[in-house]
Formats: C-alpha cells, sequence, structure tokens
C-alpha cells in the first residue's frame, strides 16, 4: 500500500524537489573540487604527455599502458594544482581572475584540500610505479617537488627566476610519458625536458604581461613586473629563439623525421615572428593574448608531430 505521507497532495512532488535539490548540492560540491585540480592545465599536459608516449612507443602502442599513463600523470597534475591552490588561496584573493576560487572564497576547507591533493599524489605516482615503472613514477615525484617545494612554497613570492625553476616541472609530463614505455632516461628524454622547458618560458610571459595589473596588486615579482615589459619582451624573444632550435633537435638526433622538422621549423620560426613584432607592438596585451595562443596551438602541434613522425630505427 502507498504510505499515507505520499497520498497526501503535493507530498511526492516536493519529495522529488528535495531530491533533486539534494543531487544538484552535490554536484556542485563535485564541481568544485573537480575546478580545484584546473582540468584545462590536466588536458594541455595530457598532450604532451602523449607526443612523449608515442615517440618512444614508435608505433608499437600497449593501451593499457597509455591509459595508466594517462591517468598517473593527470592524478599527479591534479595534485600539484590544487596544493597550488591551497598554497596560493592569499595571494589569489588579490588577483581579479582568482578571487573567486574556492578556497579564496571558503567554500571548501583548507584541511579538505590538503587530504584531497595528498590522495590525488599518492594515487597517481601508485598508478605510474605499479602499471607503468619506477623511472616514471620516480620524475613524477620530481616535478612535484619542484612545482610544490621549490616553485609554489618559494620561489613564486621571491625571486623573478620563479618562472625558470616553475618551467622544470610543466615539461616533465612528455618525459614521463616518454619514459613509460622506454623505462629509460635517454636523450630524447633530455630533449623533451629541455624543449618543453623552453616553451613554458614565452608561454608564462605571455600570460604575465597578459595579467600585469594581477601580478602587480598580488605582489608575485614576474619579470615584467620587477623588470617591465620592455626587458620581458627581450626574454620572450631569446627563450623563443632557443625553443626554435631545440625543437629542430630530435630530428638531428636521429629520433623523428623530416616531417617533424618541417613543422617544428615553421612552427618556431613563426613564433619567434610574433616575439619579434612584439617590439612594434602598441597593443601589448594583445600581442601577449596573440603569443600566448599560439603557444598553445605549438605544444598541441609539436606533440601530434612527435606522435606520428618518430624514427622506428632510433
Amino acid at each position: 500500500m502507498t504510505p499515507a505521507s505520499l497520498r497526501r497532495p503535493g507530498t511526492l512532488s516536493s519529495w522529488l524537489i528535495g531530491l533533486r535539490s539534494d543531487f544538484g548540492a552535490v554536484g556542485l560540491i563535485v564541481k568544485r573540487y573537480l575546478q580545484l585540480t584546473k582540468p584545462g592545465i590536466i588536458f594541455g599536459n595530457l598532450v604532451s604527455t602523449a607526443g612523449g608516449f608515442f615517440l618512444a612507443a614508435r608505433g608499437n602502442i600497449s593501451l593499457a599502458l597509455l591509459l595508466a599513463t594517462m591517468a598517473g600523470v593527470s592524478l599527479v597534475i591534479a595534485c600539484g594544482c590544487v596544493f597550488n591552490n591551497y598554497i596560493d588561496r592569499d595571494i589569489d584573493g588579490e588577483m581579479k581572475r582568482t578571487c573567486n576560487r574556492a578556497l579564496v572564497q571558503g567554500l571548501i576547507a583548507p584541511s579538505s584540500a590538503l587530504v584531497y591533493a595528498s590522495i590525488l599524489g599518492i594515487a597517481g605516482i601508485c598508478v605510474l610505479y605499479f602499471a607503468a615503472n619506477p623511472l616514471s613514477a620516480a620524475l613524477a615525484v620530481a616535478g612535484l617537488i619542484v612545482y610544490i617545494g621549490f616553485y609554489s612554497l618559494y620561489m613564486k613570492r621571491h625571486s623573478v627566476m620563479g618562472t625558470l625553476v616553475g618551467s622544470l616541472s610543466g615539461a616533465m609530463p612528455p618525459v614521463i610519458g616518454y619514459c613509460a614505455v622506454s623505462d629509460h632516461f635517454d636523450m630524447a628524454a633530455f630533449l623533451l625536458l629541455v624543449i618543453f622547458s623552453l616553451w613554458q618560458m614565452p608561454h608564462s610571459y605571455a600570460i604575465a604581461i597578459l595579467y600585469l595589473d594581477d601580478y602587480a596588486a598580488a605582489g608575485i615579482p614576474v619579470l615584467p613586473v620587477k623588470m617591465g615589459v620592455p626587458a620581458a619582451k627581450r626574454h620572450i624573444v631569446l627563450y623563443t629563439a632557443a625553443f626554435s632550435i631545440a625543437a629542430l633537435l630530435p630530428t638531428l638526433a636521429g629520433y623523428t623525421g623530416y616531417v617533424y622538422l618541417a613543422g617544428a621549423g615553421l612552427l618556431g620560426g613563426y613564433w619567434l615572428h610574433m616575439a619579434l613584432s612584439g617590439f612594434r607592438a602598441t597593443d601589448e596585451r594583445g600581442w601577449a593574448r596573440r603569443m600566448f595562443l599560439f603557444s598553445i596551438i605549438i605544444v598541441m602541434a609539436l606533440s601530434l608531430l612527435l606522435s606520428v613522425d618518430f624514427s622506428r630505427a632510433a
């Protein structure tokens, strides 16, 4: 028999409305925790991870290893992003683009964020260790130590060199992808580290120019704040030129083919042209936005080229 409470008019509809409200509240909590991991950053790093993975695999792809590597890297990056949100919650409140983050607004308890980040990191390292190899797990740990220990906790707030230190951890995903397959750190892994570290610098300086007022308000000593936008432009040109040269080295070292060489050359050359145009730019933030957007195109295209034009003889 139907309970009397459900036979009363409006009781069932009220119960359904309450249930939907409960699901909505749970969904909102899940969304807040997901946003702490910065999904956009995870996706971008997975693209470069795939580039390193496929370069090492040279056509002999293990789907299980690929999925495990992607899962492990995703969890480790998510861990780093949550820790970064926790560490930066004070200065995030000073910047317009970050002032609405959950930890800044008090929507997630800092202690909960710490537990969440720790679980993500341990899970990611375990996945890499047991499903890939200890080397890939060790590289992930090294990346976290650099990103959390050196960059987020100290260098970001105290030194203009923070961007350079942070670039090392940012370049780790393709190296992890490569070593998950190869199980050794060779010249190709080193070249990936160099290429993607150099890529990070113009990319990061463009962001710093684009959000110059935010960084200045928060007292973050990025190059454009400490030394001015003209100095940042010069550094962007130098790092873009260095990246353009380094991006050619995998072919010269015998790891990739001439399609990769041509693509990397065109991408690097055009990015360098864009960097040089900054000296004539009247709209500095518009130029910085174009530099930033093209940097995203470059990392995706370069990762694709690494995936498809590997050398089977390497």
